[in-house]
């Protein structure tokens, strides 16, 4: 019955069992039947498994010197001797065996050797398969993936707040302006300006005010034109009337409306609200 021998692969950590035949032939180098990767089984040959669960089986240490084998089981018996006695070429007989010059150890004598700890230099670290090193690699090819979408995630969710910014705004816009892209439109009413405003009593439209408003956009982006909202009031300061009004309500073209109210620049909006009658004598604008 052949005797059974286990190792293992320092990479996947796979067990396998072979035997004396299959260490002849691979002289201790083997390749691993699951990751593919070469090792030499002698690092963790053994004859018998730890008991389960276990991760890694021990290494071998190597020893300093050789070990001497002592136990002899066979030694071939040398050829006689050729002995010519009267020009007749004769073979001389062997000669009875002798074993007085073997040497035997008990049993517990070898065990109690087995068992002391082998002196040894330190290993350095094993060299790794190039798979292993391929493996890595995509590892990490992997996790800065992960982290530039997770960064581009983070900046969308901010987007607003890093347009508004003057250095990080001009650098989106730069960039922007060579990919051929555009930067989404943020609004910022606290930097539009009321440069002038006036209310009047709508030239063509019975009981209907027309309201006209010249607005600057202050900031150094642009921004979507604003919700409006006008608040009429009396003589008393007490509030008559208040309406909001959307971009698409007093700006019909969409092309304007989506292009926004550049840096810097200015536009006169025309509204056209219902006449609350002679008790509004005050009306305000702010913008939302």
């Amino acid at each position: 019955m052949t005797a059974r021998m286990y190792t293992q692969c320092p990479e996947c950590l796979s067990v396998f069992s072979l035997d004396a035949a299959t260490l002849a032939k691979a002289h201790g180098h083997v390749v691993c039947g699951h990751c593919e990767a070469g090792f030499d089984s002698l690092a963790t040959l053994t004859e018998q498994l730890a008991a389960e669960p276990f991760v890694e089986l021990p290494v071998n240490e190597p020893a300093l010197e050789p070990p001497c084998l002592d136990l002899v089981v066979y030694r071939p018996r040398p050829d006689p001797p050729a002995v010519i006695e009267d020009d007749v070429l004769a073979v001389a007989k062997p000669a009875a065996e002798d074993f007085s010059q073997l040497v035997f150890a008990p049993r517990f004598a070898r065990e109690a050797r087995a068992r002391q700890p082998l002196r040894s230099h330190k290993h350095g670290h094993r060299r790794r398969p190039h798979a292993s090193s391929e493996r890595r690699w995509l590892w990490v090819l992997a996790c800065i993936t992960l982290l530039l979408l997770l960064a581009v995630q983070l900046a969308w969710a901010q987007r607003d707040p890093l347009i508004r910014n003057p250095a990080i705004g001009r650098w989106l816009r730069g960039s922007c302006a060579v990919l051929g892209c555009n930067v989404p439109l943020v609004a910022a009413p606290q930097q539009l300006h009321l440069l002038a405003s006036n209310v009047q009593a709508h030239p063509s439209v019975a009981g209907a005010l027309m309201i006209s408003a010249s607005v600057r956009n202050d900031a150094a982006f642009a921004q979507p034109y604003p919700v409006l909202t006008i608040t009429l009031s009396n003589a008393q300061g007490q509030r008559v009337a208040m309406r909001r009004l959307q971009p698409r309500e007093y700006l019909d073209d969409s092309t304007i409306r989506q292009r926004g109210l550049a840096p810097g620049g200015s536009a006169v909006l025309l509204l056209e609200v219902e006449d609350p009658g002679d008790k509004a004598v005050a009306f305000e604008f702010s913008f939302e």
